[in-house]
C-alpha cells in the first residue's frame, strides 16, 4: 500500500506541506480511539459488555481524516463499528462507554448498546446494525439539506462488504439524479467478516463504483491521516459547490477480528503483523511529527492525558446505575 498518497484516475495531487497543529491534533484523536477501543475489548472480556462490539483498531486515520474537512452542521452516518466516529464527532468518551456497559449514563440511555447510539447535538445519526442500511439514510439526511437549501454535506460510511448491496446502487443513483450533497466512504479494510474483498467483489476499484452514474471517485491511502484529509477536502468541497455526490473508497485495515467473536483465522499473523508494523497510521503520523521536532514529552503529557479519559470512562460505565426497569418501553416512538 502506497503511502502518504491520493490516487485518482489520470493525475495525482501534488503534496502540500505538513501542518504541525493539524497533524498533532489528529494524532491525539487516533490515540484516544486506539486506547478507548482497547479498553472496550478488555471490557468485553471481563463479561462487562454484552451483544456485539465490532473495535476500530487499525482504522482510526480514516474518521478522523475525515473530520478534518467538514464543519459545525455536517452530519456523520455509519456502520455498527462506530465507537471511533462518535468520538471523532466529540462524543464524550464517559457517554460511549456507558452506553457499551448498557447503563443509564450512555448515549442511547443504556438500551442502544454498541451499534445504536446517536447524538443530535453533534451530528451523529448512528450507528447502524443492518448491513448497507445506513447508505440509503445518509442519502436522505443529504436530501433534507439539499431541500432546505443549506451547504451541509451528509457523510456516509459504510463497508467493502456492504458495498455490493442494493440499496447502496439504490442510494447512488438518487444522490446524483438530485445532485445530493453526500460524500460516500467506503472503508476498505479488506476483509467483510470473513471474506477477502479479492474474492467478493468483481470490482477491484471500489472507487470506480459510482462510474455508471458519473460519481466522481478518490482512491485513498487510508493509513495516513493527512492523505485522508486532503482527498476529504475535495470531495466536500465538490459536494458544498453543489456538484452533487462523492465516493471515497479508503484503504484501511482492522488489526482486529470482525467482531470480538471472530478469531480471525482467515488470514496470517504474519499479514497483520506487517501491517501493524510498516502501515500503523498512529505511528506513522508520530514519525512524521518527530521530524517536526514535536518534543518526547509533548507525547508523554498528550499519552497520559488520554488514558486518563479513558480510565474515567471506563470507571464511569461500570458505577452509572443500569435503566430503570421502567424506561422499556420509553423511546420507541418519537412523535414530530
Amino acid at each position: 500500500m502506497a503511502q502518504a498518497e491520493i490516487k485518482k484516475r489520470g493525475s495525482r495531487t501534488k503534496e502540500k506541506p505538513v501542518d504541525r497543529d493539524t497533524l498533532l491534533t489528529a494524532y491525539r484523536k487516533m490515540l484516544l480511539i486506539r486506547r478507548f477501543e482497547e479498553k472496550a475489548g478488555q471490557l468485553y472480556g471481563m463479561g462487562l459488555i454484552g451483544g456485539f462490539c465490532h473495535l476500530y483498531i487499525g482504522q482510526e486515520a480514516v474518521v478522523v481524516g475525515m473530520q478534518l474537512a467538514i464543519g459545525d452542521g455536517d452530519q456523520v452516518i455509519t456502520s455498527y463499528r462506530d465507537h471511533g466516529h462518535m468520538l471523532a464527532c466529540g462524543m464524550e468518551a464517559r457517554g460511549v462507554m456507558a452506553e457499551l456497559t448498557g447503563r443509564s449514563g450512555g448515549y442511547s440511555r443504556g438500551k442502544g448498546g454498541s451499534m445504536h447510539m446517536f447524538s443530535k447535538e453533534r451530528n451523529f445519526f448512528g450507528g447502524h446494525g443492518i448491513v448497507g442500511a445506513q447508505v440509503s439514510l445518509g442519502a436522505g439526511l443529504a436530501f433534507a439539506n439539499h431541500y432546505r437549501g443549506n451547504d451541509r454535506v451528509s457523510l456516509t460510511y459504510f463497508g467493502e462488504g456492504a458495498s455490493n448491496q442494493g440499496q447502496v446502487y439504490e442510494s447512488f443513483n438518487l444522490a446524483a439524479l438530485m445532485k445530493l450533497p453526500v460524500v460516500f466512504v467506503i472503508e476498505n479494510n479488506k476483509y467483510g467478516m470473513g471474506t477477502s474483498v479479492e474474492r467478493a467483489s468483481a470490482s477491484h476499484d471500489l472507487s470506480r463504483n459510482g462510474s455508471p452514474w458519473n460519481i466522481p471517485g478518490l482512491q485513498v491511502d487510508g493509513m495516513d491521516v493527512l492523505a485522508v484529509k486532503a482527498a476529504a477536502d475535495t470531495a466536500v468541497a465538490a459536494c458544498r459547490a453543489g456538484n452533487g455526490p462523492y465516493l471515497l473508497e479508503v484503504k484501511t485495515y482492522r488489526y482486529r477480528g470482525h467482531s470480538m467473536s471472530d478469531p480471525a483465522k482467515y488470514r496470517t499473523r504474519e499479514e497483520v503483523q506487517a501491517m501493524r508494523t510498516q502501515h500503523d497510521c498512529i505511528e506513522n503520523a508520530r514519525h512524521r511529527l518527530e521530524a517536526l521536532d514535536v518534543e518526547e514529552k509533548t507525547f508523554k503529557a498528550i499519552d497520559e492525558d488520554v488514558k486518563a479519559i479513558v480510565q474515567d470512562a471506563a470507571d464511569f460505565a461500570q458505577t452509572s446505575p443500569e435503566p430503570d426497569p421502567s424506561e422499556l418501553y420509553t423511546d420507541v416512538l418519537v412523535e414530530g
